[in-house]
């Protein structure tokens, strides 16, 4: 990629050699900041180390990855990152460290800060040439608190994000910023810009005819205990014709639930099944909400229907930044899909992670494909 933005990759295990690699990609007299997204499996105490090192006048934000999109296609254990040139893009950023009490005053002082930032390069009007990004810790179980705070405070301003993740250990989850990786905290950026951009969210996943009341849950815990008043787990794998103890992450993704919100459907993934027959979600649930068993379609034909779309709408795309649900990742591994889809988001400029979880206009969504795609200068840079 050129013309604003610069994508890297490194593969290496050591976290300074890492770090070095992506600075030799990345590093210009023009860099703005530099967004990254890596395999929990560095040692993350060290990994900030070295990035500071090497960018140590670059403002850097980044989380964990459940997988990386990288610019040769689905990757895993690397760190992939883009780095924005900052002629064509003002980038601010904050990070919401106490996510339990965050509330919409905190929200609006938040965002009027980083909107003065992005004003003060005088890029771009705000209205119309922002979007916003946000990036969680996937286990917080506080995406909707903050997100609904966010969203009013951003008005108008289109949002997308993703939630951290940990190479599927459901363990610790990581969001970079100024230094440091943090739990328990989400990052928001603000990006404006005058390059033609949509924020878009999609999926693959159609209904089915049957229903499931959840009957008891706990939602600070995101667990539920019971689905039509019987033991959740058994009442899942009966509904999908399996033995409770073959419940895993594959079958999750291959049998999703999801609530009806105004005429669509909105997955609610399943993120684990514990010894006590309960079943923990990656989204809100509470009692008394109908789940409608889902069934996934064909993933790569929704994609090449969205960027066909986009491509139309936009013109040649410079760059989609991509939050990939780990579930997605995880049918495609099962199907064998991975390769095939992996070649053609390569050949999309997507560059992204996968997450525990997306968000899009305010909502916490499940097994979607969300992000920003951005179009091609129109017109050269002014001198």
């Amino acid at each position: 990629m050129s013309e604003g933005v610069l994508s890297a990759l490194s593969r290496a295990s050591s976290a300074a050699q890492a770090a070095r690699e992506l600075a030799e990609q990345l590093l210009h007299a023009e860099l703005g900041l530099v967004l990254f997204f890596c395999s929990a499996e560095y040692d993350l105490p060290a990994l900030a180390t070295a990035l500071q090192k090497q960018f140590a006048e670059v403002r850097l934000v980044g989380c964990t990855s459940a997988g990386e999109l990288t610019p040769e296609g689905y990757g895993r254990g690397c760190i992939t990152a883009l780095g924005f040139d900052r002629r064509y893009f003002s980038i601010a950023a904050g990070l919401v460290e106490a996510m339990p009490g965050f509330s919409l005053l905190d929200a609006q002082a938040m965002v009027a800060r980083l909107v003065d930032e992005c004003r003060g390069n005088s890029l771009a009007p705000i209205k119309g040439h922002s979007f916003a990004l946000t990036l969680f810790d996937g286990l917080s179980s506080r995406e909707e608190v903050v997100l609904a705070a966010l969203a009013a405070a951003l008005g108008d301003i289109p949002q997308f994000g993703g939630s951290a993740g940990d190479d599927n250990h459901l363990s610790r989850t990581h969001v970079y910023f100024d230094g440091a990786f943090h739990s328990g905290a989400a990052v928001l950026l603000l990006v404006n810009t005058w390059l033609e951009f949509e924020v878009f969210s999609t999926d693959h996943i159609q209904p089915r005819q049957e229903k499931l009341v959840v009957t008891r849950a706990d939602r600070q815990l995101r667990r539920v205990y019971e689905l039509n008043a019987e033991p959740a787990a058994q009442e899942y794998a009966q509904l999908i014709g399996v033995a409770q103890a073959a419940l895993d992450h594959r079958v999750f993704a291959a049998h999703p639930l999801a609530m009806r919100i105004n005429h669509k459907h909105y997955v609610r993934a399943i993120q684990q099944v514990h010894d006590d027959g309960s079943l923990s979600f990656y989204c809100a649930v509470e009692n008394g909400i109908v789940l409608t068993a889902m069934r996934p379609g064909p993933l790569l034909a929704n994609l090449q229907g969205l960027f066909a779309g986009l491509r139309q709408r936009l013109g040649p795309l410079l760059l989609t930044i991509g939050c990939d649900c780990v579930l997605r990742r995880l049918e495609l591994e099962g199907e064998g899909g991975v390769a095939e889809v992996g070649a053609f988001l390569r050949e999309q400029q997507v560059l992204g992670f996968n997450t525990y979880g997306e968000q899009f206009n305010g909502m916490h969504i499940n097994q979607t494909f969300t992000g920003v795609a951005i179009g091609r200068p129109r017109e050269p840079l002014a001198s």
